[in-house]
């Protein structure tokens, strides 16, 4: 039986990395494959472990202390994963130790260091130049988790790791449908938050453009509208936000769901994605959308919003415009990606 190590570091934070760690472990975990799997954790209290008692699947679970991108994570963690005793470690994050022990696969979520390195100093961004090129060129299968992410390997590293790159796309949590009036109005009360309004939730680096968004929505000239963001982080500080627009700096996602619902629509500027999950989860909720014409936002709309160009007159217009709801289709299960994912452990290590 295959023995297969899965770096669930990530698992515990708040963060998308986090959301995707603890969904596709989950479900992989309910599946029935032939595989053994050692859970590397940085905690073995974590909330969401407790979800994972009586998968099928045989499992145990191994807490480490080393932190991601930390000098411990390429000096000590190998020793934790020859240790484990597998066959195969699976990182759910391009950050495989320089020296891992065993062959390996990774999960590549976006190239957003090579196009916008924000304000990553020097070094970090040699480094994870570095880690990312010995991930991708000795990776024994990379997953991309979309087309363009995967034309962005093959673009950067060359075509000869093509064959390596399996295009499996994130999933949206069942939680993410279309919420009653009712529901709606329960959580814009606890938010105070009125209708009409704009929402869009992401961090506010460089890449995600959040001043031009800002910018397109002062020069709707709407004062009964309000623009929603959900940002948090160093960048969303300091940014001026001025009168219609209101920052909320953290959302439990159970409350999404109705805010995405309640929306006119879901708006980004963003330049760079590797997916775009709020736009997936927008889409589910049957929220109107409105993205930059560009990247994967194509790929992850398929023809159920608006793409503008990237300037922020075309972004006023398209706020201007009426827009109809999101027909809700496309949606991904988490089942399936686990399946997909599974299949590629499989065969890799083979």
């Amino acid at each position: 039986m295959l023995h297969i190590g899965i770096d669930c570091r990530f698992g515990g934070t708040l963060s998308g990395l986090g959301s995707y760690t603890r969904a596709l472990v989950t479900h992989i975990l309910r599946r029935n494959d032939p595989i053994r799997y050692v859970l590397f954790v940085r905690s073995a209290d974590e909330e969401w472990i407790r979800g994972l008692q009586g998968a099928p699947t045989t499992y145990r679970l191994q807490p480490t202390a080393h932190a991601h991108y930390s000098v411990s994570e390429q000096t000590l963690f190998p020793l934790a994963i020859r240790r484990s005793g597998i066959d195969l470690f699976f990182s759910l994050h391009f950050n495989v130790p320089l020296v891992c022990p065993v062959p390996f696969v990774a999960t590549i979520h976006d190239l957003i260091l090579h196009r916008y390195p924000n304000e990553a100093p020097r070094w970090k961004r040699m480094a994870y130049r570095s880690v990312m090129r010995h991930t991708v060129t000795n990776a024994r299968a990379l997953i991309a988790v979309s087309r363009f992410v995967a034309g962005e390997i093959v673009e950067t590293y060359g075509q000869y790791v093509a064959s390596q790159v399996t295009v499996i796309p994130e999933a949206v949590d069942s939680r993410f449908s279309r919420r009653s009036d009712r529901e709606q109005e329960e959580v814009l009360l606890k938010y105070n938050i009125r209708k009409p309004f704009f929402f869009s939730v992401g961090n506010a680096k460089e890449h995600k453009n959040v001043r031009m968004l800002m910018t397109a929505f002062k020069n709707l000239h709407a004062p009964e509208k309000t623009l929603i963001l959900v940002t948090s982080g160093r960048e969303a500080d300091l940014l001026e936000y001025g009168q219609g627009i209101r920052r909320l700096s953290s959302i439990p996602e159970e409350d999404l769901p109705a805010l995405y619902s309640a929306a006119e629509a879901f708006v980004t500027a963003s330049l760079y994605e590797g997916f775009c999950l709020p736009i997936a989860e927008a889409r589910a909720c049957g929220c109107p959308i409105i993205a930059l014409n560009i990247g994967v936002m194509p790929e992850v709309i398929g023809g159920d919003g608006v793409l503008v160009e990237a300037t922020t007159e075309a972004l006023t217009r398209a706020l201007r415009s009426p827009l109809p709801p999101s027909r809700g289709g496309g949606r991904r299960r988490w089942e399936m990606v686990a399946e997909e994912t599974a299949q590629r452990l499989l065969t890799a290590r083979s």
